[in-house]
C-alpha cells in the first residue's frame, strides 16, 4: 500500500510560513507533499512582496519531505481541461495545483474556500 501524497497550494504553504490558522494541518502533509513550480512561483513573490527573507526555503521544506515538481506537459493539459470544465473561475495558479494532484495521485491542500464547491473527481483537504 503506498502512502497518501498531497498536492500544496500556494496558500495552504503561505498559511504554514505565517502560522496561520491550518498551518498545523499543512505541517502534518510535508513529509509527504508535493508542490508544483507554478505554486512555488505564487509562494515565492506573495513573500517577497511581504519582506519576507526566503533563503534557503526551499532547501528547508525539501528537508522536511517536501518535493518541488515541474509543471510540464502532463499539468498542463490537466490544468487547461480544468478551465473547461468548470474551473475557469480558479487563477491558473489554483488549476495547476489541481492537476498536480491528478497527475501525481494526491489529495490537494488549500485555504481556498471556493474549491470546496468544485466536483471534479480531485480529492480536496482545505485546511481552515
Amino acid at each position: 500500500m503506498t502512502e497518501q501524497r498531497y498536492a500544496l497550494d500556494a496558500s495552504a504553504l503561505l498559511a504554514l510560513l505565517g502560522r496561520e490558522p491550518g498551518s498545523e494541518a499543512v505541517a502534518m502533509c510535508l513529509a509527504v507533499g508535493v508542490v508544483s513550480a507554478v505554486n512555488w512561483a505564487v509562494v515565492l513573490q506573495k513573500a517577497r512582496a511581504h519582506d519576507v527573507d526566503v533563503d534557503g526555503l526551499r532547501e528547508d521544506l525539501e528537508s522536511l519531505g517536501v518535493k518541488f515538481v515541474p509543471f510540464d506537459g502532463a499539468e498542463a493539459v490537466v490544468a487547461a481541461d480544468l478551465w473547461h470544465r468548470g474551473c475557469a473561475h480558479l487563477a491558473l495558479a489554483d488549476r495547476a495545483c489541481l492537476a498536480t494532484a491528478a497527475v501525481h495521485g494526491c489529495i490537494a491542500v488549500t485555504a481556498d474556500r471556493a474549491w470546496a464547491a468544485i466536483d471534479i473527481g480531485i480529492d480536496v483537504e482545505l485546511i481552515r
